[in-house]
């Protein structure tokens, strides 16, 4: 008869399951705050992107997207990080959990864009990284800002920090692929493959220069033209009739 080995199992104490409750809740709660600040940022960029087009004719954002972490991936980073189960110490550490990419045509537009966020009164800056200006060694570009913003719960306002990305398409491209070619080779990337990704990330920035050139000599001298709603006949003639009734 084959005697197999007692395998002793402890079960969670009433305490421990307790604490694992409150920490399932306080981490949910966490996220879902972090969901709300991407609402209220997306809610930003929209109306700037709206305005933008009304009044200059010129929308200076492609794309736009935007994440939350996922309670795993919170998880796994808290642990890479040794960071203790504190909700304060997590919500100080790690400041991507909420992120927005803006993808925008032009270099100059990435600045304008963030220059646009950064300068509403309820948006604090934490923190700016210019990698466009600085580039990282294997030629990534970018706009990081972590922003901090309001968010308006029924305890009252509560600071949320969020992480926006903005770079151009050509730099979107590029970052992209250098993503999947590092998640392929689990971040042991041939040296080959490394030199040629350094030389197509440079090939991306001589595409941006050449590119905003050429907006620039086509709209160059143009006056911005505004862009209206969309007035039909009649709201037309009300609107004659009444300004020359207060005149």
């Amino acid at each position: 008869m084959t005697v197999r080995p007692q395998t002793s199992s402890t079960a969670p104490t009433p305490d421990q399951v307790a604490n694992l409750r409150t920490l399932r809740h306080d981490f949910s709660h966490l996220l879902m705050r972090h969901r709300f600040v991407i609402d209220e940022l997306l809610t930003k960029i929209s109306i700037l992107r709206e305005e933008s087009e009304h009044t200059h004719s010129y929308n200076p954002i492609e794309h736009i997207v935007s994440r939350v972490k996922s309670p795993r991936s919170l998880l796994e980073k808290v642990n890479r990080r040794q960071l203790p189960l504190d909700i304060d110490v997590v919500r100080t550490e790690i400041t991507d959990i909420a992120g927005i990419r803006i993808t925008c045509s032009f270099i100059a537009d990435t600045y304008h864009v963030l220059d646009m966020l950064t300068s509403q009164d309820d948006v604090r800056v934490v923190e700016i990284k210019d990698y466009i200006a600085n580039p990282k060694p294997n030629g990534y570009k970018s706009l990081h800002a972590i922003l901090e913003v309001p968010v308006f719960l029924r305890s009252g306002p509560t600071p949320v920090t969020c992480e926006v990305q903005i770079r151009t398409i050509a730099m979107d491209f590029w970052a992209s692929l250098e993503h999947k070619i590092n998640y392929k080779f689990a971040g042991e990337v041939p040296d080959r493959l490394l030199e040629e990704l350094t030389q197509t990330a440079e090939v991306a920035s001589q595409l941006d220069r050449r590119m905003e050139q050429l907006h620039a000599e086509v709209h160059d001298g143009e006056p911005d033209s505004s862009a209206s709603e969309d007035f039909d006949e009649e709201a037309l003639r009300i609107l004659w009739e009444l300004s020359n009734r207060e005149q």
